[in-house]
């Protein structure tokens, strides 16, 4: 998840907090702001359901959360490595304000002492919970056995690659805890032993990032780590630098996520049996918008998102389309071919923000109005619409929205 191009990972107020005991029988532990950082520093995984008394999604979720935090107890007991909380955000409205919750409930997802910005969107169900935890308490790491192996592993969006002396070694478990958080944006392996003497330097560890092959820019097709290899947040730093990709693609499971973020969507639109248009999009952005940080970057299959494009009056035909999706309206990038003109999609993003392309929409408009033109008004080719994306942000129907409002851009 994308937040100003910096660490996708928040860090709250360092607070002193004596070690706590962190069972409370079969149920939920009461979460306030005296306690909060000793839950959060002592345990691996902690879920943390913010929520009101008086909202009856809350209400809903109060009792399956609660029987989901008695089973989890059961199959972890252990202290330290999973804990289900609840925040009462009535009575902790600072704490509520410190996590940004917006909507009720919120489940907060906390790693290794560090809160992330994604948050828990899976079906609110006994089973998912237990199903959620098991997964995310699972060895991120896959090890690899011969070196076969390793050469035909499938890079995905980006692959970290540890070459350790041995499982032991502190740098390993600081690798270990780095990839439990970033699970979900990169892929990890490793090696140990006499199976990668001659992939590093003697008595040392090493890291390597290989890139996505998908894009062609050979300075992030692979990257060593020279950092300090137990320093947890200078290793999640740069895991994240070179995980979290520049374009990533929308789907209607990561929609809700995407748009909370509050960046407007560059959005490809493009056809599943031609992809070559992503390439090329994707080599655009990077040779000239890699430091672009105002908006998110996204392909779309058009099938799957075939309403905003017929909302916008194109189809499957089309494609592929560009189009800036702001939440309040959508505008057409005006031929696709233009991407390859340095400047052109920059100038595009520009307008967004200074006002240009909602006041020639509005100039256009009245053009049209005071022209003569025979041709029907229904031909004519849309230039700007309502948002459809916004119909995919936190639902009414799943949540208390406490705070819907979004500037126009």
């Amino acid at each position: 998840m994308k937040v100003g191009g910096s660490l996708k990972i928040l860090t709250l107020l360092a607070v002193v907090v004596p070690q706590l005991s962190l069972v409370t029988g079969n149920s939920t532990v009461v979460v306030t702001q005296e306690n909060v950082n000793g839950f959060i520093d002592s345990n691996e995984l902690v879920l943390l359901s913010f929520y009101a008394e008086w909202c009856r999604f809350s209400k809903i979720l109060e009792p399956i959360f609660e029987k989901a935090a008695a089973q989890i107890h059961q199959k972890f007991p252990e202290p330290g490595r999973v804990i289900l909380g609840k925040v009462n955000c009535d009575r902790e409205e600072i704490l509520a304000d410190q996590f940004g919750i917006i909507k009720y409930p919120t489940i907060k997802i906390v790693r290794n002492g560090l809160v992330g910005n994604q948050e828990y969107r899976g079906q609110r169900s006994l089973e998912a919970f237990v199903q959620f935890v098991e997964k995310e308490l699972s060895d991120p790491i896959k090890e690899f056995h011969t070196i076969d192996e390793l050469k035909s592993a499938d890079v995905g969006h980006g692959m970290v690659i540890g070459y350790f002396i041995s499982k032991d070694h502190v740098e390993y478990d600081t690798y270990r805890r780095v990839a439990s958080l970033m699970r979900n944006d990169c892929r990890f392996l490793v090696g140990f032993g006499d199976l990668t003497k001659d992939l590093r330097l003697p008595g040392k560890n090493t890291l390597i990032f290989r890139g996505d092959p998908s894009i062609p820019n050979p300075k992030n097709a692979y990257s060593e780590y020279q950092g300090n290899m137990t320093s947890f947040t200078n290793l999640t730093a740069w895991v994240d630098k070179k995980c979290v990709p520049l374009v990533r693609e929308i789907t209607f499971d990561n929609a809700e996520e995407l748009s909370e973020e509050g960046l407007p969507f560059v959005l490809l639109f493009y056809n599943k049996n031609d992809l070559d248009p992503i390439q090329q999009f994707k080599k655009a952005i990077h040779s000239q918008l890699e430091n672009e940080t105002r908006v998110n970057f996204l392909t779309a299959e058009g099938k799957l998102f075939k309403h905003p494009l017929y909302h916008m009056g194109k189809s499957l035909d089309d494609l592929p389309v560009i189009a800036i999706d702001s939440f309040i309206h959508m505008y057409l990038f005006p031929r696709f071919e233009d991407i390859h003109q340095p400047g052109v999609l920059k100038k595009f993003i520009d307008d967004l923000f200074n006002g240009s392309l909602h006041f020639n929409f509005h100039l256009a408009l009245e053009d049209d109005e005071k022209s003569e033109s025979t041709i029907d008004p229904v031909q004519l080719p849309p230039v700007v619409h309502e948002s459809k994306f916004k119909e995919l942000m936190p639902s009414k129907h799943r949540y208390t929205l406490i705070n819907r409002t979004r500037d126009e851009l």
